[in-house]
């Protein structure tokens, strides 16, 4: 079964959901000597996004599961964590609490942050997937812009959701079908967060294109090779104060835009 979490609505517990965390276990690998000798300075864990700055000023974005503490403390680590080696947050990529999980990739999104990407463009996410109305595209996460853009084109558009309420999405299990048969897929960021990641990627058939979508998308090309991905667009931040006061004050992508930079790496 495909296990998404593709909003930020309160998930119920799926007893058959077995969460993966080997393309984060290779992440953390790729980006554990860059986080040597290095701190944390600031974290901050919003309603939409958690932020972390590093002491070398570098900063990463990372969605915020929804809460399930069923109390006031949703962290029993928390007031500890800020001024901890960036590798022991780094580590938080494969811990089994989705809110360190989010800590730990917006971590690896800020050592990301500092590395240099000379293939980075800002361009339309759409345009490297050249979608035209013959295309089938699945689409995991309801990224309202793109589906206005995508109706505009006429392709056939299947978005999966889970408990959504919206009538045109498919359920995860309607939606592994979607995703082994179409020749566009649009995948979410957040999957690292929950855990799904893994299964997107196997889920794909062969798509003419895929990308990986959203603030939480590590810039990371060497993570990828040998998917199906052709291209990782996610959020590199450049203004990481704007990003920490629209982050503590429960603002979301919109909010962001000014801070950050809406980038895009093809895959070769």
């Amino acid at each position: 079964m495909i296990c998404f979490n593709l909003s930020n609505r309160v998930l119920p517990p799926r007893k058959i959901f077995v969460m993966s965390v080997q393309t984060q276990q290779k992440l953390l690998s790729i980006l554990a000597p860059s986080a040597e000798g290095l701190g944390v300075d600031t974290i901050r864990i919003g309603l939409g996004y958690t932020a972390v700055r590093l002491e070398n000023g570098s900063t990463g974005l990372a969605w915020t599961p929804p809460p399930t503490a069923g109390c006031c403390t949703h962290l029993k680590c928390a007031g500890t964590m800020a001024g901890r080696p960036a590798r022991e947050l780094l580590d938080k990529l494969v811990d089994e609490h989705p809110l360190l999980r989010a800590v730990g990739l917006a971590t690896a999104n800020a050592l990301l942050a500092s590395r240099p990407q000379p293939h980075a463009s800002i361009i339309d996410v759409l345009e490297p997937l050249a979608v035209t109305d013959r295309d089938h595209v699945a689409m995991v996460g309801y990224f309202g812009p793109l589906v206005q853009d995508l109706r505009k084109i006429g392709c056939r558009l299947d978005i999966i959701e889970l408990n959504s309420n919206h009538p045109e999405t498919l359920t995860p299990e309607a939606g592994r079908a979607a995703l082994a048969s179409c020749d566009v897929a649009i995948l979410t960021g957040t999957s690292f967060v929950t855990g799904t990641i893994d299964e997107l990627l196997v889920s794909l058939g062969n798509p003419r294109a895929a990308v990986l979508l959203g603030p939480s998308t590590p810039f990371c090309p060497e993570l990828f090779a040998g998917t199906r991905l052709t291209q990782i667009s996610g959020a590199r931040v450049i203004n990481g104060d704007g990003v920490l006061r629209v982050v503590s004050e429960a603002g979301g992508t919109p909010l962001l835009k000014p801070h950050v930079a809406f980038e895009t790496i093809l895959m070769k």
